[in-house]
């Protein structure tokens, strides 16, 4: 748990991370504090790119329950880009987007997905989910890995932040095998 401790001067503030104390200013400069910015950065763009695949994505699924599940999801995405602004003010950094290669592979996957499928058709369905899961699961990866470097860093209030997103993310994931699970992947596999 980090605490901040005030040395003589305002600005020689020390934090107290585990057994070490560090200079705030110096893990502002520490290559893993960039790291952690920059990954800020490109979950920041994937979650507001991730807004507008969901539109998509709902338009494009056949059956109400899972146009219902992409609705929800995109709802919820956009509390996750609310959350990552307060994170970065947390850390004194400023919210600002960096291209991220991995999602915007993700989406071109699902459009193509889109292109490639009957209208209408639960196979369409079927894909979709799939493609949403590819999603979920690299939101999932990034949020434990930040939720982890945050609590290392001693940000105990942005890393509680990142772990409520990633405990949603995980819902979201569980609740698409569910959907998949009950109906659409058995009745795509009926489909000529």
């Amino acid at each position: 748990m980090a605490t901040k401790t005030e040395n003589n001067t305002a600005t020689d503030k020390k934090l107290a991370v585990g057994n070490a104390t560090v200079n705030e200013n110096e893990m502002k400069n520490s290559s893993l504090h960039k790291f952690f910015v920059d990954s800020l950065k490109d979950i920041y763009f994937a979650e507001n790119a991730i807004i507008d695949a969901l539109e998509k994505m709902q338009e494009a699924a056949t059956t109400e329950e899972l146009k219902d599940a992409f609705e929800d999801h995109q709802l919820q995405t956009k509390k996750h880009v609310s959350r990552l602004e307060k994170v970065f003010k947390l850390i004194d950094e400023k919210p600002e987007k960096k291209e991220c290669e991995a999602i915007k592979g993700l989406i071109k996957e699902a459009e193509e997905i889109i292109k490639s499928t009957q209208e209408g058709s639960m196979t369409r369905d079927a894909a979709l989910i799939i493609a949403a899961q590819k999603v979920e699961h690299y939101e999932i990866a990034t949020y434990g890995g930040l939720a982890q470097l945050a609590i290392t860093m001693g940000h105990d209030k942005a890393a509680d932040l990142l772990e409520r997103t990633l405990q949603e993310e995980e819902d979201t994931d569980f609740n698409l095998t569910e959907i998949a699970e009950t109906s659409i992947n058995f009745d795509a596999e009926q489909e000529s």
